[in-house]
Formats: C-alpha cells, structure tokens, sequence
C-alpha cells in the first residue's frame, strides 16, 4: 500500500514524507477517523510529529483530493481515502459506528429541485440510525 500512496502523493506533486505516509496508513486501518485518532496513531510511530503536522497534512491531502473530508453534525471532522466516488455515509446514533453506503444511482446521486445557475458535480448524504448491534442491544434491554 505504502508503493501506491508514494506514486499518489508524487502525482499530486506533494513531497512523499514519513508523517503523510503515516497519515494514510491511519486512515487504511482507521476509516473515517478524526485529526485526534490519527494523531495518535501517526504518534505511537512517529514520536516527534506534531498535532500541527497532523493538520498540515490533512489539509493538503484533502485539497488535492487524496482524502475526503466529512463533518456530521454534532461530530469533529472525520477524514477518509475513499474519494472519488460520491458515497454517503450511515451513522448510528446509539454508538456512533460509521459506515459506507454507496448510491443507487450516478454521481451526483441526487438531484435539487433548482440548481440555480449551478452545475452539481457532488451530493453529500448522511443517514442517521441504529446499527444492528444497538438494534439487538434495545431488544434485549426489552425483553429483561
């Protein structure tokens, strides 16, 4: 992986570093973690970075479309490396699990009423629930 993430980075003319390395090796075992969670985890390898490095290189990787950012509401941002293919996203409101959802249809998958002027090229979707595990948690509870 580390190869792909090297040519990824060299393509988007980005300096190939330990610390961004570190970053996606994060999120590949990480998925939709926060600047937090890949602090630590680029920290536990990487005993001189900073939470100021971490936050350089996400904002790098995510204007040159390396990583996705997302912002549910009521969390902090959330950074993936699945990008490209307009997917939304599931939450579970009892344990906060998120999950990868993908569209029915095309890019954008959704369309708005008026575009207003605009050309859409990317709809943003996150669908709030309870995940099976919560689900069979409540009907355990239930049944005592």
């Amino acid at each position: 992986m580390e190869r792909i993430y090297k040519d990824l980075l060299a393509k988007q003319g980005l300096s190939v570093t330990a610390t961004r390395l570190c970053v996606l090796e994060a999120l590949d075992v990480h998925p939709h973690a926060d600047a937090e969670r890949i602090f630590s985890f680029v920290k536990d390898k990487i005993a001189t970075t900073s939470k100021q490095a971490i936050y350089n290189n996400l904002a790098a990787l995510t204007e040159c479309g390396i990583l996705r950012e997302i912002k549910p509401k009521g969390y902090p941002a959330l950074y993936e490396t699945r990008v490209g293919d307009n997917h939304h996203h599931i939450i579970c409101r009892q344990c906060a699990v998120i999950m990868d959802t993908n569209c029915r249809a095309h890019a954008p998958c959704l369309e708005p009423a008026d575009l207003r002027g605009f050309t859409i090229d990317e709809a943003e979707v996150i669908f709030w629930g309870i995940c099976p595990t919560c689900q069979k948690t409540r009907k355990s509870r239930r049944k005592k």
